[in-house]
């Protein structure tokens, strides 16, 4: 039975648990191998992955190709803002990326919240390609990433479904869950639900590792959390012992670094640098200090 569920991020719909487990299990299985000398081997009963992207597809299908999405596609509000914060942050961490400012370089700050018009989209799509990552992601896959997001926080039933498929693979041997991306505000709502808890007595799960994770951010991600945060701080999640946040430095979709402000001093924020792949699951997982983390959860 797996010890270690593994929660994907954004952009997996036409994958599936095994075609993620068969890339996810070996790079995870390396960054606690790279932990250290004693580091433990793993089996392949040990780890398991959570799949959700297949609430992002129409039910029954499983399309071959994303449609042709263009900046008239980024929906106004929570998508064009989104959008702005994600080209906020490349323009501040990446001196090739232009700003909002197209004068300088850099942040300009009195944009900063507003939603984007079309053309200030276009230019916002434009700027993301001259960032290290995103400058591999397709210009549809970027926006189907948004819209992801914008609709796990909108709608309520597929935000059910994605929280129950990440219950569906835990199981009571399970000791550690490892989430990335938006898949860590899957785990972190699923852990703080205090009704899903009551109805698992029998899970065991005493570690998080949250892994570029956008949990921290105001606004958009943090205040529409469940349970709703309190006085600016969130909910510490029902049984865990040990929170490991860890975040690229030039990771624009982590744009909060350090959780612990927000989360309480529980949680160990670490920062790493996964090179021009600064989002990649694969180059978390295969981090010796994500995998020393997973180590310590398992109890080795």
């Amino acid at each position: 039975m797996a010890r270690i569920v593994v929660v994907h991020g954004i952009a997996q719909q036409f994958k599936g648990p095994r075609s993620l487990l068969a890339s996810v299990a070996p790079a995870l299985r390396d960054g606690v191998t790279a932990s250290g000398p004693r580091a433990p081997e793993l089996s392949d009963d040990d780890i398991t992955c959570a799949f959700y992207g297949d609430a992002f597809v129409r039910p029954g299908t499983r399309a071959t190709s994303l449609p042709a999405y263009d900046d008239a596609d980024v929906e106004p509000d929570y998508e064009s803002e989104l959008l702005l914060e994600w080209w906020l942050e490349a323009a501040r961490v990446y001196p090739e990326v232009l700003g909002p400012d197209a004068k300088s370089r850099g942040v300009a700050g009195y944009l900063a919240g507003r939603p984007l018009k079309r053309p200030m989209v276009r230019r916002a799509l434009n700027a993301l390609t001259h960032a290290p990552y995103f400058a591999r992601v397709a210009e549809p896959l970027l926006i189907f990433g948004l819209k992801q997001v914008r609709r796990y926080f909108n709608e309520p039933g597929l935000r059910d479904r994605i929280k129950e498929a990440v219950a569906q693979a835990i199981e009571p041997d399970t000791r550690v869950l490892v989430a990335h991306s938006l898949g860590s505000v899957a785990a972190y709502e699923l852990l703080c639900d205090e009704a899903v808890r009551a109805a698992h007595p029998e899970w065991g799960i005493s570690t998080l590792i949250t892994l570029g994770s956008p949990l921290g951010l105001r606004g958009l991600i943090f205040d529409r959390l469940l349970p709703a945060p309190q006085q600016g701080h969130g909910t510490w999640p029902l049984g865990i012992q040990s929170w490991t946040n860890i975040a690229d430095a030039g990771d624009i979709v982590a744009l909060v670094k350090e959780l612990a402000p927000r989360f309480g001093p529980g949680v160990d924020d670490r920062e790493i640098d996964n090179g021009a792949e600064m989002h990649s699951v694969d180059r978390y997982l295969t981090a010796p200090v994500t995998g020393r983390a997973i180590a310590a959860g398992l109890g080795l």
